[in-house]
């Protein structure tokens, strides 16, 4: 979660990102590690109090001033994990520990007026300490923001902050009603739509728990483990490192649900030895970028967006989880035919035996992360009990942990954990709550609505035309924000336009999801690819299209589940099963044209190829005419493939 390469430090930083890592160890030291600790321990204990409602404190705290607390000890932890620059990287200025207190004494003189600030209204008309104290937070939570999201998010929720100031002088539907700044800053810190609204309340109520098993997961070595068991399964067969990158990067990625943190911890060894036995280093990039922006789509956790999905379309999270999964399958699936296919075509072998572990004491010694991953999926799925299913399964892991010899849970794992924790939930904090302004602007002036309204009347009720709009405007906006932003804004202008043009909303949603993290993979941005090719030592544009070409599947895999939600398990369970067996048949043709390789045949031509093209678009379109298109064409192509390898033996025959 946290390890990251210097040239991948170096690509984050040109494009604007920023990720909490070994980068900040120069200023995580001594006193300074203490505060963290110690702020992040009470953070993580104030969840588990308020998720089980412990009351470990005598009382019992109202849920605004719970968010508050926690933007006092997790927001103002941006200022000493994440310095203003190069200069400070290895100790913190006095100015920065001036922004941390400042951060957490206002945040925490709103939670003590937690109460009044709901009962009295201060979001409308509140004093003017709290005014200028709210305008304070603002301030603050843009430079946090700019520190650990990047500045092209810095600049985008720093307009739409103070977007309610200009909406009386926007045309069409940009027009909202205009607000003074004193109205402005009040909404958004005292408001319940803005820096304390739903990302935030998701980071408070579940994302918390998760990013705590995440860690868990990590610091008892369920990194190497995944790593371990991707290559007992898949290291030796033909292309095996590839597979075992698609693997463990799926493994690792879908509980992490961090794209670039899965690239540049999975792929410092996958990329390496996929290059060893003959992948080229843009290929082999391209493997584990595709890889690695999949672990963001795949349950059971798939990273904050899900839950903020959840909360947006008020759902459990295990619905979220089921509707995931089988596009998800679909699309490592299509990785895991195309490594294979082009190993075949290249004549690429596995890894040597000597270098694979055997399945059995893989599985022996890392049992315990396999239960765990099964019970939080029971507990999820089966209880239904997405606030504490993370935290029991966290004790779960831990205890059993402990049990072993290697990879002991001790006093320095711990103090390990927490570290982990507090910095993946002071990224979170960081960067939701400078989201909120977006969501919050989005609301205070009615802008939302009215792109919605826009955009359903400009599609003129034609769904199709609607979908190619929401994708292209997902994509773009993808390119430019993290996925949680990119999603939060689409939900909002895109999502009601959608779900009023007649599509399901799950299905809505997960389109807005898909398009929007297909920008890690596709140039000019590809962030994932150029991640990558920083440890391959590939060209990043050449890496870029390399993964475009791989993830091809994503780029009809919305359009598919949104149009038809069997692909979502949504539907008559006959239609589910037939739908879906089509589909995974349509990919493995895909796969088959991408790479030019069809199993009981081999090397197929360009005809063959472009024939297999058509027939994959007929299986995935439902309809049992379209099925029988795709069919045909691929016992045609079998039969050419057949007659051609008679006419061949016939010749060498006669000759």
């Amino acid at each position: 979660m946290t390890q990251q390469s210097g040239a991948s430090s170096a690509v984050l930083e040109v494009l604007g990102a920023s990720e909490v890592g070994p980068a900040d160890a120069g200023r995580v030291k001594g006193f300074v590690l203490a505060i963290v600790l110690v702020l992040g321990g009470s953070g993580v204990l104030l969840t588990v109090n308020q998720t089980f409602n412990l009351q470990l404190f005598g009382i019992l705290i109202l849920d605004t001033s719970f968010y508050y607390i926690l933007l006092a000890l997790f927001l103002s932890l941006t200022f000493i994990l994440y310095p203003a620059r190069k200069a400070d990287a290895t100790h913190v200025p006095w100015y920065d520990w001036l922004l941390f207190a400042a951060t957490a004494g206002t945040a925490l003189w709103l939670a003590w007026h937690g109460g009044r600030i709901v009962a009295e209204g201060w979001d409308i008309n509140a004093p003017d300490d709290a005014t200028i104290l709210a305008g304070a937070v603002c301030l603050l939570a843009l430079e946090a923001l700019r520190r650990a999201g990047g500045i092209v998010l810095f600049g985008l929720c720093a307009l739409f902050m103070t977007y309610p100031l200009f909406a009386d002088v926007m045309p069409g539907f940009l027009w909202g009603p205009a607000m003074s700044v004193e109205e402005t800053v009040r909404s958004h810190v005292m408001g319940v739509e803005s820096i304390i609204g739903v990302p935030m309340r998701t980071v408070a109520n579940l994302l918390v728990g998760f990013l705590l098993f995440g860690s868990a997961l990590v610091v008892t070595g369920g990194g190497e483990f995944f790593m371990s068991l991707a290559m007992a399964l898949m290291g030796r067969s033909r292309g095996g490192p590839a597979k075992v990158a698609v693997l463990s990067s799926g493994f690792f990625g879908s509980l992490s649900g961090s794209v670039i943190s899965n690239v540049v911890t999975t792929g410092q060894i996958t990329i390496p030895t996929m290059k060893r036995i003959g992948y080229p280093a843009s290929y082999a990039g391209a493997v584990e970028a595709c890889a690695s922006t999949g672990g963001a789509l795949m349950p059971p956790v798939m990273g904050a967006v899900a839950f903020i999905m959840a909360e947006f379309l008020n759902v459990p999270y295990s619905t979220i989880m089921l509707a995931a999964l089988v596009p998800a399958l679909l699309y490592y699936l299509a990785l895991i035919l195309q490594a294979d296919h082009y190993a075949a075509v290249h004549g690429l072998k596995g890894q040597p035996a000597s270098e694979i572990p055997r399945i059995g004491p893989v599985v022996k010694e890392g049992w315990y992360y396999l239960f765990s991953i099964a019970l939080l999926t029971y507990l999820l799925l089966e209880l239904r009990a997405e606030a504490v299913a993370p935290y029991i399964a966290t004790v779960a892991l831990v205890l059993t942990a402990s049990l072993r010899r290697k990879n002991r849970f001790n006093i320095a794992a711990a103090r390990e954990l927490l570290l982990d924790t507090t910095r993946n939930v002071v990224n979170i904090v960081a960067i939701l709550a400078g989201v909120g302004f977006i969501v919050g602007s989005l609301s205070y002036t009615g802008v939302g609505g009215a792109f919605s309204r826009e955009l359903l009347q400009f599609a003129g009720g034609n769904v199709h035309l609607l979908l190619i709009f929401g994708a292209i405007t997902s994509f773009v906006l993808g390119m430019g924000m993290t996925s949680s932003a990119c999603y939060i804004f689409l939900a909002i202008v895109l999502g009601p336009a959608l779900i009023d043009g007649g599509l399901n909303a799950i299905a809505s949603h997960l389109f807005i999801l898909y398009w929007g993290l297909i920008s890690f993979i596709t140039p000019p941005v590809a962030l994932a690819a150029i991640a990558a090719a920083s440890i391959a030592k590939s060209n990043p544009f050449t890496t870029g299209m390399q993964s475009m070409r791989l993830g091809l599947i994503n780029f009809f895999l919305p359009f598919l589940f949104v149009l038809n939600p069997t692909l979502i398990l949504i539907g008559e369970p006959g239609a589910i099963v037939h739908d879906v067996t089509t589909a995974v048949i349509a990919v493995w043709l895909l796969a088959s044209s991408t790479e030019g390789w069809l199993y009981g045949v081999g090397r197929i031509g360009i005809v063959s190829r472009a024939a297999l093209f058509v027939g994959a678009f007929g299986l995935l379109d439902p309809g049992w005419e379209t099925d029988a298109v795709g069919a045909v064409l691929l016992a045609g192509v079998y039969a050419w493939a057949l007659l051609a390898r008679r006419r061949r033996d016939g010749r060498l025959g006669t000759a």
